[in-house]
């Protein structure tokens, strides 16, 4: 396992984080940063804190997500018949399963990719070791326990009733993209066991097994026979990605970038810059849902092609134009409270956490990456950020997160999803927003300044900002 070595703002950051208090939505809030707020008749209140956060706070609540994650990832072997711990793996058992917490989160979901790639971000960003640490144990207990799945595979042959199913022998991208993006990331930064043996499984399946249009797409054969998913953006993309970034074969680039283009061109609408869920072949003339989380799978997807492929690649500009757009489209919708709703363009819809916090980090991802100007989409990032801090809940539970959810062909379906603190597709996506955070407020070329009971995030390069003349 690395060694993160922390700068002096991170250790002050992590003897403060436990004292930092816990962003709630409460209001009215008054804006912190307006020393005189209470006496300001130019300065109002607002339903979240209207604020700068600060590198403590935020290194609180991702603290507080991942101690709950802890807490609900169980790392046992079960006999589902009578509850009791299996400890003997010499013999395996019909029924014995990998252990599951109330919350019912399993260490092989798609959703624990982005809770890795997450918790790497937020090592990083806090030099805080205990984040890998944690994938460090799922990685470990996934490779220790592998070989007795796959004994009890071959003697009962329970199919997807195996608890490893997905890793024994994929069937979708579900089973096989974000996992598989999240175990190259793991062994190119030397975290937890090699499983590169798991990693030549899923990413076969991606290149060579998994369904496609004529056009070579990626897609699936539900709810129609050829139909394809914006979902599919993470579910592929990332994995392609860093398979060329660990092979160094130009063809898993070739491929991605081919994915993020091809999908766009089925998904995308130009007019709104944002991407409906889905589209079916034999009706691709259907009527458009903009589902939120779909969007933020485009979003962080990209963001996750253009940090390794090369520059001189020919897909690195389009894919690049294409993120720019799509951020674009998607500022256009935030709310009032920094959140997004469940179906973007209709503010009727709930406030969805999940997406949320990916926009919010593709937002301050491309900041820092220097993909979009700070000055017009900090301030939109720090709204995000707050909007999202206020889901987090005193046990670290990420509130306001849809469930799992299908591409369907009606509204009412999308408005009436559930929410539930057991969506495991929110707690990811919050890491990462969080980390990602943390780098734009220390980001050495950008000021942020608060002039006129707002926020400016200013370009130390664009020159020097002037408001002798103002109020």
């Amino acid at each position: 396992m690395p060694r993160f070595r922390p700068s002096p703002l991170a250790f002050a950051t992590l003897a403060l984080a436990c004292a930092a208090p816990a962003l709630r939505a409460e209001g009215p809030f008054r804006n912190r940063d307006n020393k005189s707020a209470a006496t300001d008749p130019a300065e109002g209140t607002y339903p979240i804190p209207y604020q700068l956060p600060t590198v403590v706070e935020i290194t609180e609540a991702l603290t507080r997500v991942r101690t709950y994650l802890d807490a609900a990832v169980p790392l046992r072997v079960v006999d589902s018949k009578t509850g009791k711990e299996i400890t003997d793996f010499t013999t395996p058992v019909a029924t014995a399963v990998a252990a599951r917490s109330e919350a019912n989160f399993s260490v092989l979901a798609y959703e624990m990719g982005v809770v890795h790639a997450g918790l790497l971000r937020a090592a990083e960003a806090t030099g805080d070791a205990a984040f890998t640490a944690s994938s460090v144990r799922q990685l470990q207990f996934i490779a220790d326990r592998a070989p007795y799945f796959r004994a009890q595979e071959q003697k009962f042959h329970l199919g997807r009733a195996n608890s490893f199913a997905g890793l024994i022998e994929p069937l979708a991208l579900d089973d096989s993209g974000s996992m598989c993006a999240a175990f190259v990331r793991a062994r190119l930064a030397k975290i937890g066991p090699d499983l590169l043996p798991v990693i030549q499984t899923w990413s076969d399946y991606i290149a060579h097994k998994q369904f496609r249009l004529p056009d070579g797409t990626l897609a699936r054969q539900r709810p129609q026979a050829q139909s394809l998913w914006a979902d599919d953006f993470y579910m592929s993309v990332p994995a392609l990605a860093q398979m060329g970034r660990m092979t160094g074969e130009r063809a898993w680039f070739d491929d991605a970038v081919k994915n993020v283009r091809q999908m766009s061109g089925y998904l995308f609408n130009p007019r709104l810059s944002i991407y409906t869920h889905g589209w079916n072949a034999n009706n691709p003339d259907a009527p458009q849902f903009y589902w939120a989380r779909a969007n933020g799978w485009a979003v962080v997807a990209m963001c996750d092609l253009l940090d390794v492929l090369p520059k001189d690649h020919p897909g690195y500009g389009p894919v690049l134009a294409q993120l720019r757009l799509t951020l674009r489209g998607v500022a256009q919708y935030q709310s009032g409270l920094g959140l997004w709703h469940q179906l973007l363009d209709r503010n009727d819809s709930y406030l969805e956490t999940s997406a949320s916090a990916m926009f919010t980090y593709g937002y301050a991802h491309a900041i820092n990456q220097g993909w979009i100007s700070p000055s017009t989409y900090g301030s939109i990032a720090q709204a995000g950020w707050i909007g999202v801090s206020t889901r987090i809940n005193a046990k670290g539970q990420v509130e306001g997160t849809c469930v799992g959810t299908t591409f369907a062909s009606d509204p009412v379906y999308y408005y009436n999803r559930p929410t539930s603190v057991d969506a495991l597709h929110g707690y990811g996506p919050t890491l990462l927003a969080g980390a990602e955070m943390i780098k734009l407020l220390t980001n050495p070329a950008i000021d942020i300044q608060v002039k006129l009971r707002t926020y400016h995030y200013v370009p130390k390069a664009g020159g020097a900002t002037n408001y002798q003349s103002q109020p």
